[in-house]
């Protein structure tokens, strides 16, 4: 089965003079996208990919004239696994200064955002895109609305990996995303930052997964795993730059009533979070429904902001009264807050008082299995 993704057409964001940069975590479908895009394009193109020693070669060299001999008579030129290659960046800020009219896209995993060889040498002159897991906005284009309702239990527990949303059976399902939460989720930390012991990042994130919509503290997660709070730090770092984790910070303008210093993580995909924790079990038989259901509706919501180019900050709020908010959307000058509920038994839920009080311009809506598509597509 072909998903059709969000940026099917990747011709409408090449511009003159930019490189055009697709990255994002591995096995979400970059290479597939470009290929696809590649085999209905009319331009005169050619494709390598930065596993072929002659192209690491080539940029290593950082010839101006080698370059240009290598791009001489295409219009465009795509380079796969750009993240394997040293000074990529600088070879492509040279070839776009020579040659403004020749298009080139590139596509990379987060290594990009870990080495800085991408960012700092195209400064202006390039484009990005950032491709995730396949998002509910994207099957909209394939199944109504009551075929996503049928499959989302299946969304909450394995996720929306390519791979695993086309499996054929759970077997394969299971086998599928274990291959990628055990195989690829920490190649681009260990690549980039000789970790040579990946147990304390398994660790880490395994608490971090019984905390979904909490807030966390690095000084227990420090102590738990025995180690320092500053190591914590890094790591979390790292599995946010590497889109395993999101960060999401309390909101406040009221500082003695509201929590604002602890984070909140979220999963870029729930069935890595379950791979993590070894628990593939139907609904019926878990006590974390609710966590899976706010992670999903957090990450689709998230993928859709993107996709959209929706401009806005986003929070959680929660007073020291325990009253809380679990997203709050800061765009266009205005508040927007959202609860996440899994059971729909409550027809109705009233705002926090205090957030009525403290914002009483904002809005507030409760996202239930019987409302979110519209609101993550």
């Amino acid at each position: 089965m072909m998903i059709p993704r969000i940026y099917q057409n990747l011709e409408e964001y090449l511009e003159p003079g930019k490189v055009l940069v697709l990255y994002g975590p591995r096995q979400v479908g970059k290479t597939t996208l470009l290929e696809h895009f590649l085999s209905r394009v009319s331009l005169k193109y050619r494709l390598d990919t930065g596993d072929d020693m002659r192209i690491k070669d080539l940029f290593l060299s950082r010839s101006l004239d080698k370059l240009l001999d290598y791009a001489g008579g295409y219009e465009l030129v795509a380079i796969d696994e750009a993240q394997k290659v040293l000074y990529i960046g600088e070879g492509l800020k040279m070839l776009v200064d020579k040659r403004p009219s020749l298009k080139i896209i590139v596509t990379g995993s987060s290594s990009f955002s870990l080495s800085g060889q991408i960012g700092e040498p195209l400064t202006g002159r390039k484009n990005t895109l950032v491709l995730f897991p396949i998002s509910l906005l994207e099957l909209r284009g394939i199944y109504n609305n009551y075929e996503l309702e049928k499959k989302l239990e299946d969304f909450l527990v394995f996720g929306l990996y390519p791979e695993v949303l086309t499996a054929e059976d759970k077997k394969k399902r299971i086998r599928r995303i274990e291959e990628i939460a055990h195989s690829y989720l920490f190649k681009d930390i260990l690549e980039m930052e000789r970790i040579k012991n990946p147990r304390i990042l398994t660790d880490l994130l395994r608490l971090l997964a019984f905390q979904i919509g909490k807030e966390v503290s690095f000084h227990e997660l420090a102590s738990s795993l025995s180690v320092d709070s500053k190591t914590i730090a890094k790591y979390i770092d790292l599995l946010e730059k590497t889109f395993i984790i999101f960060n999401v910070r309390g909101f406040s303008r009221n500082l003695r009533k509201e929590i604002t210093k602890k984070s909140k993580y979220y999963f870029y995909d729930n069935g890595i979070r379950n791979a993590l924790i070894a628990n593939f079990n139907p609904l019926e038989l878990r006590n974390d429904a609710g966590m899976l259901w706010e992670n999903f509706v957090f990450i689709e919501r998230m993928k859709k902001r993107n996709y959209k180019f929706m401009v806005s900050n986003v929070y959680f709020w929660r007073t020291w009264q325990k009253e809380e908010v679990d997203m709050v959307e800061e765009r266009g000058g205005k508040l927007f807050g959202y609860e996440f509920k899994w059971s729909t038994k409550k027809k109705t839920l009233k705002p926090p008082r205090n957030w009525k009080e403290s914002y009483p311009e904002a809005s507030f809506e409760v996202i239930t299995p019987d409302n979110y598509i519209d609101f993550i597509t």
